[in-house]
């Protein structure tokens, strides 16, 4: 027999290659997903494509009862209590009212957050927040990004703009020019597009190296690690870069906010192999009070379950019957 829900909400999670949409129960549970094609160029490219995505989903999926929201997460700066998407980065930073575009819309009451922020506060609400109010959650994926909880609050910033840790310098004698302006940022050597770029600037110096680099097509970070796992030299190297890269971030974000738990999310973090790597460069007295270093999410996707806490909040509705956002 079906298992019945009595109120839910649309979820979207806007990646940089894919739309994530669902419908999510009032106690975090995705009854089920469709994936859209995505594209960021430009803050109003991604809202027709989140439309159309919404629209598709309505039509197509058959709802046990009518969602009472829509909720979503989004890559860059947002003023959530608003509902608008200030900018996607630097150079693309057109105030989006999203809010407004989308109730008109559908005729629903929405919500929106950045896209980190809903994996933070679903892994608080649902998650590892249940034993921690002092904890990471790590996002290492395309990108790199962090959330942080203290003392039970999530720390948003002046201008929306915490958790950008992607930037944070990690090799000071890098020649790695990062897209913000620095050299030696984190997110050019450990990220999936970052490990990516270095196999294709190191490629000529081995010749003999498993990896393919091919025209148009992104070499999978997965694939960088099985080969350094097999002996690859130029893997080797890229893993090892990276795992030491992330390792000086994570030590780094810990002597910043002192949580006793760090969350992995993300693609790049989903590689048992790489996790090891970064473990080896952590330094045992620079994590000694992290009783919970490098742990997965405990959620399936928190990305999409925390666009529907947005969504939630939108109505009052809050999941659990508690606040979510401190």
């Amino acid at each position: 027999m079906e298992k019945q829900f009595s109120e839910s909400v649309i979820a979207v999670d806007l990646g940089g290659t894919s739309i994530l949409l669902g419908e999510v129960t009032g106690e975090g549970e995705i009854i089920r997903t469709k994936s859209y094609p995505s594209d960021t160029t430009s803050q109003a490219i991604a809202m027709q494509n989140i439309i159309h995505a919404i629209a598709d989903y309505k039509k197509t999926s058959s709802f046990q009862v009518e969602p009472v929201a829509i909720g979503i997460g989004v890559v860059g700066r947002v003023d959530e209590k608003r509902g608008v998407w200030l900018e996607i980065e630097p150079g693309k930073s057109v105030e989006t009212d999203v809010k407004a575009i989308i109730e008109s819309t559908f005729g629903i009451r929405c919500g929106i957050d950045n896209d980190v922020a809903c994996a933070t506060k679903a892994e608080q609400q649902f998650g590892w927040g249940k034993q921690s109010d002092n904890f990471i959650y790590l996002n290492i994926g395309t990108g790199i990004a962090a959330g942080f909880i203290v003392d039970g609050h999530y720390v948003n910033g002046a201008s929306f703009n915490s958790g950008e840790v992607g930037h944070m310098v990690v090799d000071l004698h890098s020649d790695v020019i990062c897209g913000c302006g620095r050299k030696g940022c984190v997110e050019r050597i450990a990220s999936g597009l970052g490990l990516h770029e270095r196999v294709v600037v190191l490629k000529s110096q081995y010749p003999n190296s498993s990896l393919e680099v091919l025209s148009g097509e992104r070499v999978p970070a997965q694939a960088i690690f099985a080969a350094a796992e097999s002996g690859d030299e130029l893997g080797a190297r890229v893993c090892e870069e990276a795992a030491s890269a992330a390792a000086a971030l994570i030590m780094n974000l810990v002597r910043v906010s002192d949580p006793d738990t760090i969350v992995l999310g993300g693609g790049v973090m989903e590689s048992d192999y790489f996790v090891g790597r970064v473990k080896s460069y952590l330094n045992t007295k620079t994590m000694r009070f992290v009783t919970r270093p490098l742990v997965n999410t405990k959620l399936p996707e928190p990305g999409l379950v925390g666009a529907a806490l947005a969504g939630m909040q939108a109505i009052g509705m809050t999941g659990e019957g508690t606040a979510v956002y401190g």
